[in-house]
Parts: structure tokens; sequence; C-alpha cells
């Protein structure tokens, strides 16, 4: 099982799109798949669950225990460690972990945890580790084989927790100054977290038998998104910053000093290049389906019926790329 985070500090760029899509796209391959969806903003649930459901899951007389809130509830109010997290099953081969915008109450636990590691504070490790627990308890129940996990933009204790208990991240960048800029945060970022955790691990406490991640993640490479294209090319506004891309990546994040190739294209750590599909995003929002599942019925009427096909090809390729660098066998 690989557990692949989708992240960057800059909102908007269309990770929780990707993390959606291509959570249905290995599940339509037979794989068995599991979104986590650890964004306080909870996007990705409300991609996935209708309003109906989201008030059974977010009551307003409880601590919501069907969603990730509750299973960090006791470890939040110093009572205890996990609760067992629900998986709401989609479908057969489909399971979310149901965010919650009360998680973002579990940011100031996670930052004073952190120091506390270096005491060999169990309860510290315990709160450090929940979320890599937690996916691991639903991946074990539905025998799963790729964890899809969505979390926020931004550089917080939530994120830095999320992250250290991915096996790979993937970053969706914009054709755009910004992020080329938060590739440059994200490099010395996650490295000084991977530092910081193998410090951790060295002091983690002799007694308890508990399971903590190992301190990933590996980058897997980044996919470029929403820009704009005219006869089958982006813009020119978008691709000078598209032929930016690889050298910002392989020194920030990579920290490979090699020349980089011309183009995004001949860039091997470029997974994807994605265009816009505008009208087709609200479409497949009011009928809760991926873009590349909408069908006549739901309005996908001439020209929109061929941009729904080369949405399936494109998250095919994409599904493939991601699969082959994270070492990920998907089913032919």
């Amino acid at each position: 099982m690989k557990t692949i985070a989708f992240f960057n500090n800059k909102g908007g760029v269309g990770k929780t799109t990707i993390a959606y899509h291509l959570a249905w796209m290995y599940a339509d391959t037979g794989l068995s798949v599991v979104a986590a969806d650890l964004d306080p903003q909870a996007n990705l649930t409300a991609m996935f669950l209708d309003d109906s459901r989201l008030e059974e899951v977010w009551p307003d007389d409880a601590d919501h225990p069907l969603s990730i809130l509750g299973a960090v509830e006791p470890i939040l109010r110093g009572i205890g460690d996990i609760n067992p997290a629900h998986g709401e099953r989609v479908e057969d081969h489909l399971t979310v972990v149901v965010g919650d915008l009360g998680l973002s109450r579990f940011e100031a636990r996670l930052a004073t945890s952190w120091p506390e590691c270096m005491n060999r504070d169990e309860a510290a490790f315990r709160a450090q580790s929940a979320f890599y627990r937690i996916l691991s308890g639903v991946a074990a129940r539905r025998h799963a084989d790729v964890v899809l996990m969505d979390v926020g933009p931004n550089l917080g204790a939530i994120n830095r927790a999320a992250l250290l208990a991915a096996d790979f991240v993937v970053f969706p960048l914009g054709p755009d100054l910004f992020s080329l800029q938060g590739l440059r945060n994200l490099g010395p970022t996650l490295s000084e977290w991977r530092a910081g955790w193998q410090d951790r691990l060295d002091r983690r406490p002799t007694g308890p038998d508990l399971a903590l991640p190992d301190g990933g993640p590996h980058p897997a490479g980044y996919v470029v998104m929403q820009h704009a294209v005219r006869a089958n090319r982006p813009v020119h506004a978008c691709e000078q910053w598209i032929r930016r891309i690889p050298g910002v990546y392989r020194v920030e994040i990579c920290g490979d000093a090699a020349p980089a190739p011309a183009s995004g294209a001949d860039d091997p750590y470029c997974l994807g290049t994605l265009k816009h599909y505008r009208s087709l995003i609200p479409m497949a929002q009011e009928a809760r389906k991926p873009v590349f599942a909408l069908r006549a019925a739901d309005g996908a009427l001439g020209g929109h019926y061929y941009a729904v096909m080369d949405c399936r090809e494109d998250f095919e390729r994409l599904a493939r790329s991601i699969a082959d660098s994270c070492g990920i066998a998907v089913p032919e």
C-alpha cells in the first residue's frame, strides 16, 4: 500500500480536483482506494458526499465520530489515543476518510507536541503519528492498494504531520510566478521536516509498541494545472512559466543542479499537464461525479462530449504516470 499526498502551499492550483479524479480513476481500474481529507476546509469530502450525508457526518450536537476529527478527539482532549476511524464507502473500491472543518483545532496540539517529542514524550509521539496510524487502520480494513491524501495550502503543523505520514508527495502547480515561489518555500521546509522527524525517531520511547511513519515523503513529481489552451498549446503568458518550472523543481525540491530540459514535456519529473475544463467542473460537481464520467444526461453534449473524452485520456495518462513514479501496479 502506498500513500500519496497532493500538496502546494499556494491555494487554488487544483490539488483537491486531482485527488478526487484520481481516486475515481484508480478505483475504476479495480484498485482499492482510500481518499483521505486532511484539509480542514474539507473540500474533498464535499465533492464526494451530498448535503444530506454531510449533515449526518457533521451533526450539530456531537463530536463528529464519523470524521477525522472524531478519530483524533481523544488526543485533542488529552484523554487517550486515537479512535478507530470511520471509512465512508462511496463504492466497492473507493472509501473516503471524511474531513472536518473542526480539524483546525488539532493544529495547536500538533504544534506543541513537536518539540515534546525530543523529550521522548509518548503522548507527543501519539499525536504526531495520529494521521499515519488512522490512515493505516482504514487502509488495512479496506485492503487498500493506495491512499490519496488531500491537505491544506499551508506549512502548518497539521500538514507537517500529514506529509510525514505519506510515502510520496505530488505537487500540483499553476503556470505562474506564485507556484514557482511556492516551490522555493516547499523544498527547504520539506527537508527541515524530514530531518526534524529523523531526530525525533532517534528519541522514540522504548516502552510502547507504537507504529510511527518512516518520515518521507519522497517527491514523486509535479503536475501543471489549469493552463489556458489555444490550438492545443498553452498561451504565451502561461508557457513562459511552464518553461521555468523544471529548473526550479530540480533545484528546490530535488537538490539537483543538473541543467533542466527546455520544456516540461521533456522533464522526467513532470507527471502530466492538465487543461482547464472550465464549464465541465461545475457540471461534474452538480452531478457528483468526475468530469470524465459525465454523460449526455448530465448535460455533456456536443463539444462538451469531446472535452469529457479528452479529460478521461488526460487522467488515464496522469494516473499511469503517478503509479509508475510511486511503484503502484495498475491493472490493465
